[in-house]
């Protein structure tokens, strides 16, 4: 297909010049990218910087098989053009989309499943900063670790962006949170984004805090991004029945000693998932799921992103170094265009 001709030949976008550290991300110019069958065309007005970027920059997280080499992996902004196929979507429509990489530009293509409208009374900031973690969120926490309400639930690292969203959707959906942090500050933010309980991960033994807080029963689902050094802890904090969810392994994928007489004496579920390389088919019913049962509670104010920082595009350097010092809390974005 050809793009419509009031759009402009060339984009700005974000290159990697080498596999490394955060001075290799500067700017650069090239041609927009057309949309195939059932995708659109995204005006990106704003993209967040997540964890998988920092990884893709160093050259440990290659993008999967015919997506964009371009980092960026959630945007919002306004369809510019419509791929062959799509129905739902018409140009001028802003949408915040789950991307599959592409998205620290000025354009990006997006499968029309992964987009969903901005919630009422939101800006592009604010929308931009929900796909990449309420898609994980939802994907992990309710359909994967099949969180109820009234149920128990130790969600770590509380001020990630994962966290910030974990902790308010599991409050409102009706369960018991707790929620670890590196800091007595990040420990208050926990508590203030409807955390019942929030334990200094650096001070305190999760486990143990835990133990002490639910007198001894556990908690019924674990979401962690910690991996290694916690997988014996979580194992002792889960209740009869629990299920321990693995959404990132920052602090090492193997353990070194593991006791696997819990898992059966408790009838423990150990499981996992990755969102990127997920099938769009997949991704379109999460984003339709989101629509249906969270994007009210956005709409309501009951629910919402919290926003550290956000920075210009040509600034995408010191964003990344922001991520990598962990000193955040909540999302980092990057403002592309008004």
């Amino acid at each position: 297909m050809t793009l419509p001709p009031d759009l402009p030949q060339e984009m700005t976008y974000v290159e990697v010049s080498a596999p490394g550290g955060a001075e290799n991300l500067r700017l650069a110019r090239g041609p927009l990218p057309l949309p195939r069958e059932g995708e659109v065309l995204v005006r990106v007005m704003a993209a967040g910087v997540n964890r998988p970027d920092i990884a893709q920059r160093e050259g440990r997280y290659p993008p999967p098989p015919g997506a964009s080499p371009i980092l960026g992996l959630e945007v919002a902004g306004e369809i510019a053009a419509l791929g062959p196929g799509v129905s739902r979507w018409r140009r001028g429509d802003r949408v915040t989309a789950l991307t599959n990489g592409g998205g620290y530009a000025e354009y990006c293509t997006v499968p029309a499943p992964q987009c969903l409208p901005w919630p009422a009374g939101y800006d592009a900031i604010q929308a931009g900063a929900l796909p990449e973690t309420f898609f994980t969120v939802w994907a992990n926490l309710f359909e994967l670790g099949g969180l109820k309400p009234g149920e128990r639930v130790l969600i770590h690292g509380g001020t990630s962006g994962i966290g910030v969203t974990a902790i308010q959707l599991a409050r409102a959906f009706g369960a018991t949170v707790y929620a670890t942090a590196g800091s007595e500050e990040k420990c208050k933010s926990c508590l203030d984004l409807g955390a019942n309980a929030a334990i200094n991960y650096r001070t305190q033994d999760f486990a143990e805090e835990i133990a002490r807080l639910t007198e001894g029963r556990g908690v019924d689902v674990i979401l962690d991004m910690v991996g290694g050094p916690y997988a014996m802890r979580n194992i002792r904090s889960l209740a009869r029945g629990g299920r321990l969810v693995l959404i990132a392994f920052l602090g090492g994928a193997k353990v070194e000693m593991f006791d696997l007489t819990r898992i059966m004496t408790h009838r423990l579920t150990l499981t996992g998932s990755t969102m990127r390389p997920r099938s769009t088919e997949e991704k379109g019913a999460i984003a339709a799921a989101l629509e249906a049962r969270v994007w009210p509670l956005l709409a309501a104010g009951r629910v919402r992103p919290v926003i550290h920082a956000v920075f210009p595009l040509a600034e995408v350097a010191a964003a990344h170094r922001l991520m990598e010092s962990s000193a955040h809390i909540g999302k980092i974005m990057l403002k592309v265009a008004d």
